[in-house]
């Protein structure tokens, strides 16, 4: 079946070269939610996601002819769309230097909004994977959440298997700390409520 699959997005993507608008909606239909969904598991911001992810289909349309079979479409596809969102993360960083009177512009105008607050293991979960770097996080998110092996992995970030490894291994480990930090905090800080209350 996994054979099969492949000589179809062969054939998909050797239409797409050739300008088939149908065969390239085929390819966008098979991969357009898992790939905002790693996105977003990279950014953390789902819009941004959408936009990134519509980026990459572009680029496999308008670059089709670079695609080269020598590791699967999907692969290929995931290198554009990780390439992408590390591009994004690196303006981000870049942004974060912002002028102390901006930031106290928009205090006093009002301009700044404030998303309603995440509670559980979900919050401290997406908290963490944002902190990990990128190195770590794109290997686990690959491997955890959209399930690719491994080997797989290796061919998309053209990394050693044994890089991989170690990065997904690290990263998980620090995503553990992280968690762990995170639950013990709440519970130091429900027991200094109850402290402040006088059940204690």
């Amino acid at each position: 079946m996994l054979n099969t699959m492949k000589m179809d997005e062969q054939e998909l993507i050797s239409r797409v070269r050739g300008g088939d608008e149908a065969a390239f909606a085929r390819i966008v239909g098979l991969y357009k939610d898992r790939i905002v969904n790693y996105i977003y598991h990279l950014t953390g911001d789902y819009e941004k996601a959408v936009d990134l992810s519509q980026e990459t289909f572009m680029r496999v349309f308008f670059k089709a002819d670079k695609y080269r079979p020598v590791a699967a479409l999907s692969c290929w596809i995931y290198t554009i769309a990780g390439n992408l969102a590390k591009t994004e993360l690196k303006k981000r960083r870049r942004a974060l230097v912002v002028p102390l009177e901006e930031v106290q512009n928009d205090l006093q105008s009002g301009s700044y909004s404030e998303d309603a607050p995440d509670t559980g293991l979900t919050r401290n979960l997406r908290t963490a994977l944002d902190d990990l770097n990128p190195r770590y996080r794109i290997p686990v998110v690959l491997k955890d959440v959209e399930g690719y092996s491994q080997e797989e992995i290796a061919a998309i970030l053209k990394k050693p298997v044994g890089t991989i490894k170690a990065r997904i291994s690290r990263g998980r480990h620090m995503l553990r700390r992280a968690l762990e930090r995170s639950v013990s905090g709440a519970r130091e800080l429900a027991l200094a409520k109850e402290f402040e209350n006088g059940r204690v």
